[in-house]
């Protein structure tokens, strides 16, 4: 057995064959992977990694397990895909996962190849745990995998407790000590135990003020549109296969960016935070939804015609479209006078977290400070927004002002 002394948890205990994995290529390689990728830019202390962010997960389904007497192999297993949850991450972790999806069909979530083959494959079926039925709990299958990633999953708990701990934002604290005990399986279903609506309520809550402050912040948002076209750039020249990337550090990324003529440009801005501006920044409400559901092909043709009326290199034009909000998390179930309710019937504060939701959703043009201007302007034209110049350029100014204080 190892103790690892830990930020947010104090003192984990790893043993079984979490132990064994501990110390293999695929677990350390996640050391060099940050938990937040670019949102280190908007907060310097952000510097947590995926390996501590996994071993936190693990210790967090170990107290689990415990508390719905789970045992055996199938305690085992789930401790397994615990900690090799993210494995299948991507360097800059959730920043480049589209464009990866986008050339293999694969998100982070999808390691029954990663699994199988090399050193932890061996260490799986050393200790008698077929990998397949691992990485079947790392997706989510079945009833115990829902313990490792569902509405009520411990990969939610400890990274918004984590991730509140290393920005110094407070609005991720939860009582996951009450959350854990209070975790039932009722006819295979994870849910909370009878009283505990407001503890779900307090999930819902820390994810939806964690994600304007720190998830969608919009210097992090910037960063990550930076590195995809960069990393865009280095799949359609071929310096770097799909597969490849797919296994790469975030350092590794960055040296590949820098090392290629056609992204030195983006690995020095992203290195050195001389980051893009936003020429738009516009609410939901002012963007048609032919744009809110454009494809990716559609965008980059959008790009190339701002590019051309604003007179400036198409790498000096970035549109950044989120998808529609949606909060996964609305449908956690809790046990409400013997019965098993989802939360959004039972929560009138789910409503209003689903409204806010809508109310922060921003569309966001990037492009270099000394033609963001110009290149808002073009794209207010070619998209046909609902907002005219003098409001483009009051969002920059406005906006900017009240916001740099993160900066």
């Amino acid at each position: 057995m190892k103790h690892i002394k830990d930020s947010v948890h104090d003192h984990i205990e790893v043993a079984g064959v979490a132990q064994d994995l501990l110390d293999t290529p695929e677990v350390q390689r996640l050391r060099h992977v940050k938990q937040l990728g670019t949102a280190g830019l908007v907060y310097p202390s952000a510097n947590h990694s995926r390996f501590e962010h996994s071993l936190g997960v693990y210790h967090l389904a170990t107290q689990a397990l415990r508390h719905l007497r789970v045992e055996g192999r199938q305690a085992e297993r789930v401790r397994a895909a615990a900690l090799l949850h993210d494995v299948g991450h991507t360097p800059f972790s959730h920043n480049i996962e589209s464009i990866i999806e986008h050339h293999t069909g694969k998100y982070h979530d999808d390691v029954h190849e990663l699994l199988d083959t090399g050193t932890v494959g061996d260490i799986l079926r050393a200790h008698d745990l077929d990998p397949d039925k691992v990485a079947d709990l790392v997706a989510g299958d079945g009833e115990l995998g829902q313990v490792v990633s569902g509405e009520l999953d411990v990969d939610r708990m400890d990274y918004l407790l984590r991730d509140a701990h290393h920005t110094g934002v407070p609005y991720g604290t939860i009582d996951h000590g009450r959350l854990v005990r209070e975790l039932r399986f009722v006819d295979g279903e994870l849910v909370l135990a009878e009283g505990n609506v407001q503890t779900a309520e307090s999930l819902l809550l820390a994810r939806a003020l964690m994600n304007p402050t720190v998830y969608n912040h919009h210097v992090a948002r910037i960063g990550k549109t930076m590195l995809r076209r960069a990393t865009e750039h280095l799949l359609e020249n071929d310096v770097v296969t799909p597969e490849t990337l797919r296994r790469m550090d975030d350092h590794d990324l960055i040296v590949a960016l820098r090392t290629f003529d056609g992204t030195r440009g983006f690995a020095d801005r992203l290195s050195y935070r001389d980051l893009y501006k936003r020429g738009i920044w516009a609410e939901m409400r002012d963007v048609a939804d032919d744009v809110i559901d454009a494809s990716r092909e559609q965008i980059h043709e959008w790009e190339t015609e701002i590019a051309v009326q604003a007179e400036v290199d198409v790498d000096e034009v970035l549109l950044d479209i989120p998808s529609r909000p949606k909060m996964k998390e609305s449908s956690t179930r809790v046990i409400v006078n013997g019965e098993i309710r989802p939360l959004d019937q039972q929560s009138t504060l789910v409503g209003a977290l689903e409204t806010a939701q809508r109310d922060q959703w921003r569309f966001g043009v990037y492009a270099p400070a000394s033609v963001a201007e110009r290149v808002g302007n073009a794209a207010v034209r070619e998209l046909g927004l609902d907002i005219d110049g003098a409001l483009v350029q009051d969002v920059r100014h406005g906006i900017h002002a009240r916001l740099d204080e993160f900066e």
